[in-house]
């Protein structure tokens, strides 16, 4: 393929999976679980107020990869699949190589998340890392796609689930994160023009299984044997967790985050003593967040609330001035702030085309910002950003297993069952529940969400459900209703199984 020279544009995008943003020491958490992106922050932008479109991955990368928000590139769990939308490394591949790396299950070509990567590998344990890296990626594409040749493939990841199933559940575990930054090492130094590298490091995704010498600093004593590992049982009532139990948890949580910090100051030295790092874009945030028992939840569902979408972001690029900055950003402006860096500009129909007032890079940050694909010029969404979490189908089906097993049955208009929306604002945010009342906080008097105002005559209230309602109508308007059982019907056996071995099914 032929490349348009751009010099001095190469983007390194690290996302780390499920890290809450208080819980980085960057961020001034007590305790040190980050001091690598503490060195990183005196030369990045650091954001305080920056917004995931939704509460986990799929939807989120989703919307990484095309700029769109959940309800218009429609990847969730009731369609888990991204179709018809023009990826940012499609948009890229005339002038950049791409890789794609990372031990997500999401994050795969059966999700077509890793279309246009020219390089892509899912280090998943022992399947089906190097079976679907390079040239094998299409080749497993068309299997998936294929219903006879997808009983092939379903029987071939089965082997290497089954394997996994082993090691991710005690000891025999282990971070694929130093894999990643390996391979992405080796991308790097063997790109011969510019480079677009994507990773996504999973280590502090449940279950949680640190190494032994950050669960020492970090977790002593802890057994990751014993503590709940399982945020359904938690979730359905048929497991309780005291204080000491979620001390340990969130140790074994610190001590995840921690060798994630040394990967990435493993990856960055690397970087700078190669000289990749001067004029490269480096991007790193979390896609979501994760709850330890607030508001009676364990993991990241069933809820929009802060510690899931109000995630960590930060980036370096020798046009923004380092330092903390308060305004409110979304991820999906981190599509528009890569193209800007590229120089690039989409000239596909399916492609959204760069927009300035949504780059990082750009002055007018925000200034008349309005959802892509659609005519709203009359409405100013620059003070917002919106979420949207569409009917948790894969969770449901294990929550249910799980409170049926300890006699427990669920009430269906229960958060649980809901579909939600939110529109947030520095001061307030409003959220629309679909099976259950609707939710208003002053995060301005109330940043951890615990006074429900949706009764209180506030106009601020008033501002930002009226906010959101224009953006319901912009993207689409009310939800429609989805059979469960089609959607894990569609699946493929290899989309189940890693969805299992991630505990959002059994």
């Amino acid at each position: 393929m032929e490349r348009t020279d751009t010099a001095g544009q190469n983007v390194l995008f690290v996302v780390m999976d499920t890290v809450r943003k208080d819980h980085l020491s960057v961020y001034g958490y007590d305790r040190p679980t980050t001091p690598g992106l503490e060195a990183f922050a005196e030369e990045a932008a650091v954001y305080e107020q920056a917004v995931a479109p939704a509460p986990w991955t799929l939807p989120v990368h989703a919307s990484l990869f095309t700029g769109l928000y959940p309800s218009q590139h429609g990847a969730s769990q009731e369609n888990p699949y991204l179709e018809g939308a023009t990826t940012l490394a499609q948009t890229l591949s005339d002038t950049h190589r791409s890789a794609c790396y990372s031990s997500n299950a999401w994050i795969t070509p059966y999700t077509h998340l890793t279309d246009g990567f020219d390089d892509q590998d899912n280090f998943f344990e022992v399947m089906p890392g190097d079976f679907l890296s390079g040239p094998m990626a299409k080749a497993w594409k068309t299997m998936n796609d294929n219903e006879k040749l997808r009983k092939i493939a379903d029987w071939l990841v089965s082997v290497g689930n089954k394997a996994h199933e082993y090691l991710a559940s005690g000891e025999g575990a282990d971070s694929k994160t130093p894999q990643v930054i390996d391979q992405t090492q080796d991308f790097i130094d063997s790109a011969d023009d510019n480079w677009f590298q994507f990773i996504n490091l999973m280590d502090a995704h449940l279950p949680y299984h640190p190494p032994e010498e950050y669960r020492e600093e970090f977790a002593p004593g802890a057994d990751p044997q014993e503590v709940c590992q399982n945020s359904k049982e938690y979730n359905c009532g048929a497991r309780d967790i005291d204080d000491d139990e979620w001390a340990d948890i969130q140790g074994l949580y610190d001590a995840e985050i921690r060798h994630i910090d040394a990967e990435l100051q493993r990856l960055f030295d690397w970087m700078q003593a190669e000289g990749h790092w001067e004029d490269t874009l480096v991007v790193v945030c979390a896609d979501h967040g994760e709850l330890f028992g607030e508001h009676d939840l364990y993991g990241h569902e069933f809820c929009i609330y802060d510690p899931l979408v109000n995630v960590p972001c930060m980036v370096k690029h020798p046009d923004l001035e380092p330092g903390r900055y308060d305004q409110q950003l979304e991820l999906v402006d981190l599509y528009h702030t890569v193209l800007d860096h590229a120089g690039v500009e989409s000239g596909d129909a399916q492609a959204v085309d760069l927009d300035p007032s949504r780059s990082l890079l750009s002055d007018s940050h925000r200034e008349g910002v309005v959802p892509p694909r659609t005519d709203a010029d009359d409405v100013d969404f620059g003070e917002y950003a919106f979420v949207e979490y569409y009917r948790p189908v894969v969770e449901l089906k294990q929550l249910e297993q799980k409170a049926s097993n300890a006699g427990i049955t669920l009430d269906t208009d229960s958060r649980f069952y809901s579909r939600m929306r939110a529109a947030r604002r520095l001061d307030g945010k409003y959220i629309r529940n679909e099976r259950i009342t609707d939710e208003f906080y002053r995060l301005d008097e109330d940043p951890g969400e615990t006074d429900d105002r949706i009764a209180a005559d506030d106009p601020v209230k008033e501002e930002v459900e009226a906010t959101l309602s224009e953006f319901e109508d912009l993207v689409g308007g009310e939800w429609k209703e989805v059979d469960d059982d089609d959607v894990l019907g569609d699946m493929s056996d290899d989309a189940k199984d890693r969805l299992q071995d991630l505990g959002y099914i059994e």
